[in-house]
């Protein structure tokens, strides 16, 4: 091997190394408690060591923030080369989400579940974030066009699943002591209430909440 993709391996095993310190310690004593020198401490380097890779914790939160986002957002567009129909994309997709948050939970606690800059770091327009959510915005209009599920508003339903899924996620993270059913069935259980909710209603159905609300808008 050569010297130099030597160097760029432990370059990018050191990064590696940061970010994941970062993530724990901003999960484990808060965004405003932890400390550059508090991050080179956990993986036994010096400060000056982390600024060779990050000017600042600003920085280094927009990083972690950026690859976890990005990560989500690679494994949604890959799912779409795969799927046999739009709603069983929209399904895939929730259920991906809440599978990536268990799989990474520090990262997911400090992208949604930590007081600290977050999305001020930069504008939501046009990253990395509004490329994931974007994705899930997508599939729900697909299945709108396809005619399987009904929706007024594709945004306040888009933001509707994600707050549900988000639901689901966190409290599996954080309450590892509730007695909750397999995993699998409660996850999937909790999409298939979701997408019941959004298919078309026949005549004489009582109305959803967002059919309400469209009908009140439209009146006023």
């Amino acid at each position: 091997m050569a010297v130099s993709e030597r160097r760029a391996r432990h370059r990018a095993s050191l990064r590696r190394e940061i970010l994941d310190a970062a993530s724990q310690l901003f999960v484990e004593e808060g965004y405003q408690r932890v400390t550059m020198r508090r991050i080179a401490g956990r993986i036994e380097y010096s400060p000056t060591t982390i600024y060779l890779y990050f000017k600042d914790k600003n920085e280094l939160l927009a990083a972690v923030c950026d690859e976890t986002f990005s990560q989500l957002a690679a494994k949604l567009e890959r799912l779409a080369k795969t799927a046999t129909s739009p709603l069983a994309y929209l399904r895939d997709s929730l259920r991906t989400y809440v599978d990536f948050g268990l799989a990474h939970p520090h990262q997911y606690v400090v992208m949604f579940m930590s007081p600290g800059p977050h999305l001020e770091l930069k504008g939501y327009e046009h990253s990395i974030g509004s490329r994931a959510f974007d994705v899930l915005r997508s599939a729900l209009k697909s299945c709108i066009a396809n005619g399987d599920l009904h929706a007024p508003d594709v945004d306040v339903t888009a933001q509707a699943l994600w707050a549900a899924v988000h639901g689901i996620t966190s409290l599996l993270i954080t309450m590892r002591d509730f007695p909750f059913v397999d995993r699998r069935v409660l996850v999937d259980h909790t999409i298939d209430t979701l997408v019941a909710g959004l298919r078309p209603r026949g005549p004489g159905a009582p109305a959803s909440a967002a059919q309400k609300t469209a009908r009140l808008t439209f009146l006023d």
